[in-house]
């Protein structure tokens, strides 16, 4: 797939080339997807995607595989065993907060039937399609990721500003911020 525009965050490498094109953006209803992408945009926070991405395979082994079942289940020592895996970001109040996202997340689901039916509601059950002519023209956050924020905030989660979640809504698809160029948008 040469000579053909992709969005210019996304060219550092195949790493990213591949997740751009396969995935950030694309819709996402799945719980345990979203869970996923929860996970990894709180570890995210303060630091580099791209980071976060080189690691992520061994995140999914770390966190049983974003089952948020057995995330939610995961006692001090599990923590402890966390915080010495070189494998991922080993940052105390991160992993800590991985665990009680676990429990809020299935709170959520006890309430509206499903992560998805909640997270989604936001945006009535599709994506918002900002039309972004250039990455400038991408916010890092806005009204609508800061009231989700605040409803996250309400229910317990943790590492949830409104820039992760704005980045979470663009990894999930709720936002589709390829420029106007991107091949991906088609």
């Amino acid at each position: 797939m040469k000579n053909i525009v992709r969005c210019t965050w996304c060219e550092k490498d195949d790493l990213y080339r591949n997740y751009h094109d396969q995935e950030w953006g694309k819709p996402i209803y799945d719980d345990q997807q979203l869970f996923e992408f929860l996970i990894l945009e709180t570890f995210q926070a303060g630091l580099s995607w791209y980071m976060v991405l080189a690691k992520r395979e061994n995140f999914k082994k770390a966190f049983a595989y974003f089952d948020y079942k057995k995330v939610a289940q995961f006692d001090e020592d599990k923590i402890q065993e966390l915080l010495l895996d070189a494998g991922i970001i080993r940052n105390k109040l991160k992993v800590r907060a991985a665990v009680s996202n676990a429990i809020a997340f299935m709170k959520v689901q006890e309430e509206f039937g499903s992560f998805s039916n909640y997270i989604w509601k936001f945006t009535e059950g599709k994506p918002i399609d900002n039309c972004p002519k250039t990455l400038r023209e991408v916010p890092a956050s806005t009204p609508l990721s800061d009231a989700i924020s605040k409803d996250l905030k309400k229910r317990g989660f943790k590492f949830v500003g409104t820039t992760v979640v704005y980045a979470h809504m663009q990894a999930t698809g709720m936002v589709n911020d390829h420029v106007v160029d991107c091949w991906t948008r088609q």
